[in-house]
């Protein structure tokens, strides 16, 4: 699959109560500390008119108040591995704020979500709440704090620390309620609890994860008032 030139420049400069039916063990142990990966930043970007390798389809569906994207480039349709790039609108130009190296489904993306396929959902989605194990970093977004969202002890060690902070992808839930909230609009069959949380050095059951400094950035840089969005998505499907 073709990879876009500004994914391949941040690729290279990276080098490298909880749901278990959305976001949490792989099937394999990870390979990370808790800490996740390298910081994927590389040379700044900025002035766009438009996100780059985000097609019409996507950039269709960002609201128009929108300021603040949190675009997920995956590698391809059936990997693991993505860069995070935080884009910031100043008057009508796009700036990349920042950008991480980062983790999705352990099965790569789908645009038909099911709960245990193991793949990302590929869309546009709102980001309402935020939370985790973790006292509240300087969150913009609600935060709740709760011993709930810590992760099973018999999961693997690496893996104990994936939930100390999350953002909730507004992806089949309720919005304006702690992201370990249970409830399911489009059905459970649709999954849920897909997350942005912090990474294992592997794959997810569906989520986006990246390092704790990564998952504090976001925390403290998203604003309500900007109607933050993540747009996810693998190559083909970004780009369409």
């Amino acid at each position: 699959m073709r990879v876009s030139g500004f994914v391949r420049t941040v690729a290279a400069a990276a080098l490298g109560v909880v749901f278990i039916a959305g976001c949490g063990r792989t099937d394999g142990a990870g390979t990370g500390d808790g800490s996740g990966g390298r910081q994927a930043d590389a040379s700044p970007v900025s002035d766009l008119k438009r996100i780059p390798d985000v097609g019409d389809r996507l950039r269709s569906k960002i609201p128009a108040g929108t300021r603040q994207v949190v675009a997920v480039y995956g590698r391809g349709a059936d990997s693991a591995e993505s860069t995070v790039v935080l884009w910031t609108k100043h008057g009508s130009t796009w700036d990349r704020t920042r950008s991480w190296a980062a983790h999705n489904g352990k099965r790569g993306w789908t645009t038909d979500h099911r709960e245990g396929d193991k793949r990302s959902p590929v869309g546009v989605f709102t980001l309402s709440d935020a939370g985790g194990v973790l006292p509240d970093p300087g969150a913009g977004l609600p935060y709740s704090r709760s011993a709930g969202f810590a992760a099973p002890r018999y999961w693997p060690k690496t893996h104990w620390h994936d939930f100390d902070y999350v953002i909730a992808i507004d992806y089949n839930r309720v919005k304006g309620v702690s992201p370990n909230d249970p409830a399911r609009p489009e059905g459970q069959s649709k999954g849920g609890s897909i997350w942005l949380h912090m990474d294992h050095g592997s794959g997810t059951s569906g989520c986006v994860s990246l390092a704790k400094s990564g998952m504090r950035y976001l925390l403290r840089a998203l604003d309500p008032a900007q109607h933050p969005v993540v747009v996810m998505g693998d190559t083909k499907n970004l780009m369409a």
